[in-house]
């Protein structure tokens, strides 16, 4: 989904909603994508050093078809701000771009940079970390998560570009 919006904007208007309608995600993120400015419906992943949730995910469709057109979706995972492991490398990445995902956002490390840098798809996380996860089935899909503080429910919108990241409770504008 490609859509006019600023979170610079987004705050002015929702600054004094309730914490339940309307959150800031603290800026402690970094840009890896070439896509700057994404937004979408969140669908939720919480793994610790373990990335086949997040494999799983990228793997599937990664927009849903409405009346309205096609909705691209924001994956948002909970790495409960690991700095020891990526959680997603560009084969990953490669795959979110291509099953039209808007974007990725990581509580956590990716790695692959050069190639992240390329893709069509938003991808935010703490850093770089060359160290790949190991697969052992564990986490958690479609949860509440805490990111940075911060709780992300499955089915809100999370909106980023160049000046942060915000979640609303529904759709916005």
């Amino acid at each position: 989904m490609t859509s006019s919006f600023a979170t610079c904007d987004l705050c002015d208007a929702h600054k004094n909603d309730s914490p339940e309608l309307f959150r800031v995600l603290p800026p402690v993120f970094k840009d890896y994508g070439a896509r700057q400015a994404f937004c979408g419906p969140v669908v939720t992943v919480k793994c610790f050093e373990d990335n086949s949730l997040v494999k799983a995910a990228v793997d599937s469709c990664g927009y849903d078809e409405t009346p309205a057109g096609r909705v691209a979706k924001v994956l948002v995972v909970d790495g409960a701000g690991s700095l020891r492991r990526a959680l997603l490398g560009g084969n990953l990445g490669a795959a979110a771009a291509r099953n039209g995902w808007a974007g990725v956002v990581i509580d956590g490390c990716v790695r692959d940079v050069g190639e992240l840098a390329v893709l069509d798809v938003g991808i935010r996380a703490l850093a770089s970390m060359p160290l790949p996860t190991e697969k052992q089935n564990q986490g958690l899909k479609d949860l509440a998560v805490q990111i940075q503080g911060v709780w992300v429910n499955p089915g809100e919108w999370l909106y980023a570009d160049a000046d942060g990241m915000v979640v609303s409770a529904k759709r916005l504008g």
